[in-house]
């Protein structure tokens, strides 16, 4: 059974939701046009997360054309790291707007990460996230990481992105990873999922339809079913160990059980969490609740180990 405090903090969403219906509509303007508006609204929401913890330090490293950040502790070791890809459908989301979700990571392992703000769509849609997704990881490489000491981690939209770059990678022979961190990963942008329906009413972050416009955005004319944009439909061997969070409340659910299933059946070595009466990427919230605190610990637990660096006691 869920906790009370996060029964209090799915209350709160749900009423937010709720007075967001009854003076503005049902969702946010989701064509061309609104994507903008929506994209400072979310800018300007996530600073009621928080600051940044004591000590953390942003490092500004743009590549070319792609803003990216290091965040990182004075004690962060140089030759491990973190690639993080954020979440927001697609269309929405940077580094600014994920800083703080990050940041506790960061916090958590000791090990600094890199953040990237990939291009986003309908103005660039597929390949384009995928492509600055590998050069983003190419150039981690050229400075010297070894890929046996990085962790690529994703939300959402980002979680997908993750996983795809990750096919992407075994595909072309490329080294991979040691592990990947998948928060809510939108793996199926065909939206075929029973979850989008069931769910719907349950979810408290998602709006309704958006799933459909943000895949059409992203997809931009291509198949939905091809692979490197919903990876389910991937091989899912020879991958890296993999650990999966979603909620059960949440839309997103099934896209995270069929992928963990199908990446378990091929032989990849699959840790899948879904927390009773969670909503949508719930471990961002640690340490808000006992499930998010709980689910942070395993996470960073996890990057520690696929590192193998050992916290001292």
């Amino acid at each position: 059974m869920p906790s009370k405090r996060s029964r209090l903090v799915v209350t709160t969403f749900k009423i937010r939701r709720l007075i967001s219906h009854v003076l503005k509509g049902n969702s946010p303007d989701l064509s061309p046009n609104g994507i903008e508006a929506l994209r400072r609204k979310t800018e300007k929401t996530a600073r009621m997360f928080g600051k940044l913890p004591k000590g953390m330090i942003i490092h500004p490293n743009p590549l070319e054309k792609i803003y990216a950040e290091w965040i990182s502790l004075p004690e962060s070791p140089d030759g491990k790291a973190i690639l993080y890809f954020h979440g927001g459908g697609y269309v929405i989301g940077s580094p600014q707007s994920h800083r703080i979700h990050v940041s506790k990571i960061v916090s958590g392992t000791g090990i600094r990460a890199f953040l990237f703000d990939y291009r986003l769509a309908p103005e660039h849609p597929f390949p384009a996230a995928l492509d600055d997704a590998l050069k983003v990881y190419d150039h981690l490489l050229s400075i010297g990481l070894k890929p046996s000491d990085i962790v690529f981690m994703g939300d959402s939209a980002g979680g997908g992105l993750c996983l795809a770059t990750l096919g992407t990678l075994k595909d072309a022979g490329k080294p991979l990873p040691s592990g990947a961190v998948a928060l809510s990963p939108w793996t199926d942008l065909t939206c075929s999922a029973q979850s989008l329906k069931t769910n719907l009413k349950k979810d408290p972050m998602t709006w309704e339809g958006s799933c459909l416009v943000f895949s059409e955005y992203y997809c931009g004319g291509h198949d939905p079913v091809n692979p490197k944009i919903s990876p389910l439909f991937d091989d899912l061997d020879g991958l890296p160990p993999l650990m999966i969070f979603a909620g059960e409340d949440e839309v997103m659910r099934d896209d995270a059980i069929r992928y963990a299933e199908k990446a378990t059946q091929s032989g990849t070595e699959v840790s899948l969490t879904v927390g009773a009466g969670m909503f949508h990427c719930y471990p961002v919230m640690s340490p808000l609740f006992p499930e998010a605190k709980k689910a942070m610990g395993e996470i960073c637990g996890f990057i520690r180990r696929r590192l193998d660096m050992k916290r001292e006691t």
